[in-house]
């Protein structure tokens, strides 16, 4: 398997931008339930206004992720851009007996979600200074984290579906397994973890454009059955671009228990929020 990610800096530190891109353009070989072989650095660095140590670091920190991942960083492409951006195209190996794909979601599957959400808003709020360096590291820390743990446990335990969140945000994902897999949804959106902050900065605005783009094209197929006075907030973090986020993942009644127990034992903390539901119309209902 092969997959490409990069994108802008979402943080100030180089290291720990190198960091979450290289996590991020991990995640789908991962949630695919594969292991990344080999990556290729993808960089583009305004060498004119910026020292090369800046871009070094960017490069360590992404060299450090792939190593973590048990991978090797075997080369890769740089140019000059008056805007920084990185990330990684990753070659990965899957058993294609064990390969996991989006389109086995059944009624009855309960779905986990391995990351909070709300990096996004968090990255935007850091962007615009409105959240502290403290208020923001539990952010930053998950968008480092690898997918793999999550990865590992679901082929451990056997699931049905597994779909990673990120640009599309949670709702722009969940649709996107719910078609090819030719079922619905409910979802309880109580039951879904936030970073710290997340809904005090939306109170101050710190929301990024593309999560109104995320839910202008779901809306659609949402039905809102929650609070009235919590719909607008929560639409825009289930909407929310997520950077590096994690796993969602359709896992049998029969076997949910073992797979949070699984993620548990790895040092992930997965939340069930929500099971599949039988219709062809992969409608989204909201509670």
């Amino acid at each position: 398997m092969q997959t490409v990610d990069f994108f802008t800096p979402i943080v100030d530190d180089p290291y720990t931008f190198g960091q979450i891109a290289a996590a991020n353009a991990l995640s789908d070989v991962y949630a695919m339930g594969g292991k990344p072989l080999t990556v290729l650095n993808i960089i583009c660095f305004p060498v004119s206004c910026h020292p090369l140590e800046v871009m070094e670091e960017i490069l360590r920190g992404g060299y450090d992720k792939v190593a973590e991942a048990e991978a090797v960083v075997v080369g890769g492409h740089s140019i000059e851009d008056p805007e920084p951006k990185y990330g990684l195209s990753v070659t990965g190996l899957v058993n294609i007996e064990d390969m996991i794909t989006g389109s086995g979601a059944r009624p009855g599957d309960h779905l986990v979600l391995t990351k909070p959400l709300g990096t996004g808003i968090i990255a935007t709020a850091v962007k615009g200074e409105m959240i502290t360096e403290k208020e923001s590291a539990e952010a930053v820390s998950g968008m480092r984290a690898l997918n793999a743990p999550a990865s590992e446990a679901m082929l451990n335990v056997g699931v049905s579906a597994c779909t990673d969140v990120t640009g599309f945000g949670f709702l722009g994902h969940l649709h996107e397994l719910l078609v090819s897999s030719n079922v619905s949804a409910e979802i309880d959106y109580k039951k879904i973890d936030l970073y710290p902050s997340v809904r005090e900065m939306i109170a101050l605005g710190m929301i990024p454009a593309g999560a109104y783009r995320n839910l202008e094209y779901v809306r659609p197929h949402i039905k809102w059955a929650g609070s009235v006075e919590e719909k607008d907030d929560t639409l825009i973090i289930l909407a929310d671009p997520q950077t590096s986020g994690g796993l969602l993942v359709a896992v049998s009644p029969d076997k949910l228990e073992l797979y949070l127990v699984a993620l548990k034992e790895r040092g992930v903390v997965g939340c069930s929020v929500g099971h599949i539901t039988e219709g062809t119309t992969s409608r989204i209902t909201i509670y």
